[in-house]
């Protein structure tokens, strides 16, 4: 448990871990006959030198409950890596996190520290003191942090904290609540940013199959000939430009 309700699971998993790209998720199954659909959880780590791979997720139901409760030794089905990820800039960027969006972006710090294509500096919101992964963030550059009470950090959103913290960039990085990302998406327009953000979505098959996890697009979809995209196939990394928040 890092905080509260929220909890780092490390899976050994080689097939995935050898493919898989910062942004993405997997599908985790419960062992409940009566919950049939898988749990889509973002990547938070990805160690390719050990075959694991790493998810921060937050316990809000039964299932990822379930989760919270596993052992070293326990075996669970996994269904991944899904869906698109983040591509790794060449210009300087801003990486922004909020609540339980905040793990994916771990990930994308790192391999662009690795890469070593661009600067970049990292921005977290959290809602109090229970700034879960913010040490980490900090081992791979520069961090900012915004709460919502002000105990740490910057007092308020992280659109507050790149403001009073005087950031900017060529392109944006976000996953979070949509409210925090339809800020940033016209922030980003504002400022003439390129911006990427990671949706959330509740999520069925996860495989772009059932098409419960649409979400409202600039242009038709291939798939189904309206204008929506798929945030399991699609996503859940798009452009923010591509989308309607």
């Amino acid at each position: 448990m890092l905080a509260p309700g929220v909890f780092s699971l490390w899976i050994d998993a080689p097939e995935i871990a050898e493919s898989a790209v910062p942004g993405q998720f997997v599908s985790i199954y419960t062992k409940s006959e009566a919950r049939l659909l898988p749990r889509p959880i973002s990547i938070c780590e990805i160690n390719r030198g050990e075959k694991t791979m790493r998810f921060v997720y937050r316990v809000v139901g039964e299932g990822t409950e379930e989760f919270s409760k596993l052992s070293s030794g326990d075996k669970i089905e996994v269904l991944g890596p899904l869906g698109n990820g983040f591509p790794i800039p060449e210009k300087k960027a801003i990486l922004i996190g909020g609540g339980i969006g905040i793990p994916p972006m771990l990930e994308l710090a790192k391999s662009i520290k690795a890469a070593g294509t661009c600067e970049f500096v990292s921005v977290m919101g959290y809602r109090d003191a229970q700034t879960f992964l913010l040490d980490e963030f900090k081992e791979q550059g520069d961090c900012y942090v915004a709460t919502e009470d002000g105990s740490v950090g910057a007092k308020g959103n992280v659109l507050d904290a790149m403001k009073e913290y005087k950031l900017n960039a060529d392109v944006i990085y976000a996953c979070g609540p949509t409210p925090m990302l339809r800020a940033l998406k016209a922030y980003a327009a504002e400022q003439g940013m390129t911006c990427y953000i990671s949706m959330e979505e509740r999520m069925a098959c996860g495989i772009g199959a059932c098409l419960a996890c649409v979400c409202d697009s600039k242009e038709k979809d291939a798939h189904s000939n309206v204008k929506n995209k798929r945030i399991c196939k699609e996503g859940p990394v798009f452009l923010a430009e591509e989308v309607d928040l």
